[in-house]
């Protein structure tokens, strides 16, 4: 299979695309239900999987990434990772920690771009339509078979209307907050930057606001000013798919490797812990301090010290320590004494 491609890159576009393809035909019952004013979003997400895929792949060739997908995927069967898969993914408890204000705009934009694109993509690709009778029911097709049928009128058809205008307002919500914590901390201030940080939130923002103004124009306005409207929202979202893969918003897709490094990190700390060579402190799993010293080694970078031990067998305080006293010549690792916000969380 490998040798009918000139890439890893080029088989996984591959596949991908007969994928989507197959599954639009089946969704589409032969492609005889296609929405033509979906096409530009359709040509977006490729754009969006080929540059996708280009990054993944990029990124998993590296040494340390290897190491944590190889044996990532072989702990997936640990009893604990469906558990670490909600917290990660679903309720992101790992940033309670970093206080609730941070915890509720993460979950808001998360949560909000998630359900829109549940929304989105299968109606793009035809997975999911609509189609109405005349006794005044909408039945809700769903790869090419008939779900269920729910009144024009009722609750349930109000929510299938209105899902991405919700969305959309958790999504402004979420992107507000994040853009005011930004302003007003003025350690935020001093690491973030306009085009790495803020243009994706204000991408986001873009995205979310025209497409409220387009429910508006047809609501409130009769449709004036729907197929402009309609063009610019098109068009903001084309761009951002196109850019998701080479930013900071491409943490979204790469978020599902945050539960193999979970696993990665428990199931070794249940085996063997490394001990500090310094001040006896355990840190880290004696598996992960091997693969650190195993991939330096790969890449021909030696930290091995005078002392016969090797950098990576410091714990992070007793590290920074022996790199002043070796640009200080002071023996200021040997000091015995923790560092104030060691144990520190967030």
């Amino acid at each position: 299979m490998n040798r009918a491609f000139a890439s890893h890159y080029a088989k996984s576009m591959f596949l991908a695309v007969s994928g989507l393809f197959i599954l639009s035909m089946i969704g589409t019952r032969m492609f005889t239900h296609i929405d033509l004013n979906l096409y530009g979003y359709m040509v977006g997400t490729l754009v969006f999987l080929g540059g996708f895929f280009y990054r993944f792949i990029a990124w998993g060739e590296r040494p340390p990434t290897k190491i944590i997908l190889k044996k990532g995927i072989k702990l997936l069967r640990r009893k604990s990772t469906p558990k670490t898969s909600v917290e990660h993914l679903g309720t992101y408890k790992f940033i309670w920690n970093r206080g609730i204000y941070r915890w509720t705009q993460h979950l808001l934009i998360g949560w909000g771009c998630i359900l829109s694109c549940f929304v989105t993509f299968p109606l793009v690709f035809g997975w999911m339509y609509f189609t109405m009778e005349e006794n005044g029911l909408y039945t809700v097709v769903a790869m090419g078979v008939n779900i269920m049928s729910v009144d024009a009128e009722g609750i349930i058809a109000y929510l299938f209307y209105n899902a991405l205008n919700i969305t959309a307002l958790m999504v402004i919500t979420g992107v507000s907050m994040a853009i005011y914590r930004r302003l007003k901390n003025m350690q935020a201030r001093a690491e973030q930057t306009f085009v790495y940080d803020f243009l994706p939130l204000y991408l986001l923002l873009f995205i979310s606001i025209t497409g409220l103004l387009l429910t508006f124009s047809n609501v409130f306005l009769h449709g004036f000013g729907q197929p402009t409207m309609s063009l610019i929202h098109q068009f903001s979202v084309i761009v951002t798919l196109i850019y998701l893969p080479f930013g900071k918003l491409a943490h979204i897709p790469f978020r599902p490797m945050s539960v193999f490094a979970r696993n990665y990190r428990e199931h070794y700390s249940e085996q063997s812990m490394e001990n500090c060579k310094v001040c006896g402190t355990q840190f880290v799993s004696t598996e992960q301090t091997d693969d650190v010293i195993d991939v330096l080694r790969q890449n021909q970078i030696n930290f091995e010290m005078e002392e016969g031990f090797q950098l990576a067998e410091l714990c992070l305080p007793c590290r920074r320590k022996y790199r002043i006293s070796r640009f200080s010549g002071a023996p200021t690792h040997e000091i015995k004494v923790k560092e104030g916000n060691q144990n520190a969380k967030g």
